[in-house]
């Protein structure tokens, strides 16, 4: 997983693309219905609706569109959709396991895009239960490095349930128990250190690591499922060295 988001935000420097930017705001807008839905609309008292918000907001969503999500989800405008997450699981390339969480109205539907991503693109579908074993819930906090370094970030959240700090590129990621998610987001808010997104994640036990070409293989899978408009979420235990990333940097 930590490969693949390395990889993606590079591909994100080098040209924001308007389609994967409209179903980036669609998944968000999403995440914010379903959170103002399961636990009202006031984000003082909703921290998942919060941390929905602030995830928006620092992928520039605009402000109306997440004002709209969070009356629509609340009830507060009756143009709410149900969403129902569903979660699939299956095969990459070089034995990787896939997890992948749907949020969506329909279930035939999410069920036929996600075989069809997985199965054109060199995957197969598993049997539940045969992948998820692989992963924990747990609570991901990420923080940019250019805005603390490894040991402020230590400090401000160790006492918050804070349970590893990681550098994943050019970000930190903050890991805890998915119920010290909230307070270790406040620890860091309190501390002065902003950041970037705070979420309940699928974390991979342990890593499959890849060479080049396998990963190349792995992230088109993934990018190819996560074009699908009802799928929220790939998480794998691929393990991607920098210097593949950087091999593939150069082929691009």
């Amino acid at each position: 997983m930590s490969g693949h988001s390395k990889w993606a935000t590079t591909k994100h420097k080098k040209a924001a693309i308007d389609a994967k930017r409209g179903k980036l705001f669609a998944k968000l807008i999403k995440n914010i219905e379903v959170a103002a839905r399961n636990g009202g609309a006031d984000l003082a008292g909703n921290p998942t609706l919060f941390d929905a918000v602030q995830k928006a907001k620092k992928s520039s969503v605009p402000n109306d569109n997440i004002e709209r999500a969070v009356k629509r989800g609340g009830g507060l405008d009756g143009g709410a959709v149900d969403y129902q997450t569903i979660m699939y699981e299956g095969y990459a390339q070089g034995g990787v396991a896939l997890l992948i969480e749907c949020l969506t109205d329909n279930r035939n539907r999410a069920a036929s895009e996600v075989r069809v991503a997985v199965t054109r693109n060199g995957g197969s579908m598993a049997d539940p239960g045969s992948v998820a074993f692989n992963f924990s819930r747990r609570g991901v906090v990420e923080v940019l490095a250019s805005e603390a370094d490894e040991d402020a970030i230590l400090e401000a959240t160790l006492d918050a349930g804070a349970e590893e700090v990681r550098l994943s590129g050019e970000t930190y990621e903050v890991l805890s128990e998915a119920t010290d998610l909230v307070a270790v987001r406040t620890a860091l808010q309190e501390a002065g250190i902003d950041y970037e997104s705070a979420e309940s994640s699928f974390v991979p036990n342990l890593e499959v690591p890849l060479d080049a070409d396998t990963a190349r293989k792995v992230f088109n899978l993934i990018d190819a499922l996560e074009d699908c408009d009802d799928v929220q979420n790939v998480y794998s235990n691929a393990d991607v060295s920098d210097e593949v990333l950087a091999a593939l940097e150069a082929e691009d």
